[in-house]
């Protein structure tokens, strides 16, 4: 390990430690850190000339001595974005240093019919747009995260199998940069991820139950997939394919799946399928395009809260193959949590109550382990929310290039 590539990971080690005691002296730092504090000082000078860390008042707990200067985290120089796709939607969320949001916005879009050349365009220019927004005042963009409900070859950003979109071997990271350059945005790391695995990410970082290290998230859009963490780690697999818990067969025979089954807890409890159960005299006799499905919840939501026997009983038989399929995930990684998403949430109401009870009914270890099964709070921009926080979270490992300083540091 070379002098500089020690340098940079410590100066991602003051930066972790300055977001966990915050706000803190240098000598709190040197204290938490080994570090001696002359090493610390030149970080945090560092630090400082990149935007990164500031001053924030002094020490008035401090009895003896001068009172040292403490310091915080500077909120106001960068910004990361996380964008998800999926059939009927972009959702695109900024965030501060603070994983505070800076912008929050949901673009209905029908990637689907627009087919994967036109979406990548779209998604390009809509993350141009938003690095250059004036929402983000000049910050320096540290890296961009696009969900995508497929399978991802994670190094490199190759969508391999996107069955909901039509999308396969599309080698999305690589086409991002090439777009992006052509609108003159250049050096920004861009990454691609699995929906699921991010709207995980986001669970566990700034959901509403944020800190359980052992949860799933299931994505509640036409296709169902599964964000695992264990230890607050993301489980991927050997192929990074872990979590396609929506082609569990659960029904032989049973309806036809778009990955080219019958029978997964896609086909049964998609979103696709629980409309064309609930409101089937509203659906069309064609694929859901971006516009229908959004309307046709609401269709749903309405009906149901009316008592409708035909929507409220198609809710129900939906949330009893919910239950089961996580009977199936419960029995092999026995998560603590697991939060329903996506366009689960307003549905949530007559989802729960037999996920639930299926759920305890099916697992093998008694009351489902302890599982819970709650909804998410993060809506819609769960999985965007996740790629944002994704990218703070890896510039505090220092897997992410620091902001250039602004002003020449002395090296310690």
């Amino acid at each position: 390990m070379g002098f500089q590539t020690v340098r940079e990971t410590n100066l991602g080690v003051v930066l972790r430690t300055v977001r966990e005691l915050a706000p803190c002296s240098r000598a709190e730092v040197a204290s938490a850190t080994g570090l001696n504090k002359t090493t610390v000082s030149s970080l945090v000078t560092d630090l400082m000339s990149r935007g990164l860390v500031r001053e924030t008042g002094r020490n008035s707990r401090q009895r003896v001595g001068r009172p040292g200067v403490l310091l915080a985290l500077d909120d106001s120089s960068i910004a990361a974005v996380g964008l998800e796709v999926n059939v009927d939607y972009l959702s695109v969320v900024a965030v501060d240093l603070l994983q505070r949001e800076l912008i929050n916005r949901h673009v209905p879009f029908d990637a689907r019919s627009a087919g994967a050349e036109e979406s990548v365009r779209r998604i390009a220019h809509t993350l141009g747009t938003t690095l250059t927004d004036p929402a983000l005042g000049g910050r320096t963009p540290v890296g961009v995260s696009v969900a995508v409900p497929a399978l991802i070859d994670s190094p490199s950003g190759t969508v391999t199998h996107a069955p909901n979109l039509g999308w396969r071997n599309l080698p999305l990271r690589a086409r991002l940069l090439e777009l992006l350059r052509e609108e003159g945005i250049e050096g920004v790391p861009v990454r691609v991820d699995n929906d699921a695995n991010l709207g995980a990410v986001a669970e566990y970082r700034v959901g509403s139950f944020a800190g359980t290290a052992d949860l799933a998230y299931l994505t509640g859009e036409v296709g169902i997939g599964a964000g695992l963490l264990t230890g607050g780690e993301p489980l991927r697999g050997a192929g990074g394919f872990a979590g396609e818990v929506g082609h569990l067969p659960l029904l032989p025979d049973g309806p036809e799946c778009a990955c080219g089954g019958r029978g997964c807890l896609e086909a049964l409890a998609g979103i696709d399928a629980i409309l064309r159960e609930a409101v089937p005299d509203r659906v069309p006799d064609r694929p859901l395009s971006g516009g229908d499905i959004a309307a046709l919840v609401e269709v749903a939501v309405e009906r149901a809260g009316e008592g409708d026997a035909t929507t409220v009983d198609a809710l129900e038989r939906a949330g009893g193959w919910l239950g089961r399929g996580l009977a199936v995930l419960i029995n092999i990684t026995n998560p603590g949590l697991v939060v329903l998403g996506g366009y689960f949430v307003p549905l949530g109401p007559w989802l729960l109550p037999p996920c639930r009870r299926e759920a305890v009914a099916t697992a093998f270890a008694p009351q489902a382990g302890g599982c819970r099964i709650e909804l998410s709070s993060l809506g819609l921009s769960a999985a965007a929310r996740g790629g944002a926080t994704a990218m703070i979270h890896s510039l505090d490992a220092g897997l992410l290039p620091l902001p250039e300083p602004r002003v020449p540091t002395a090296p310690a």
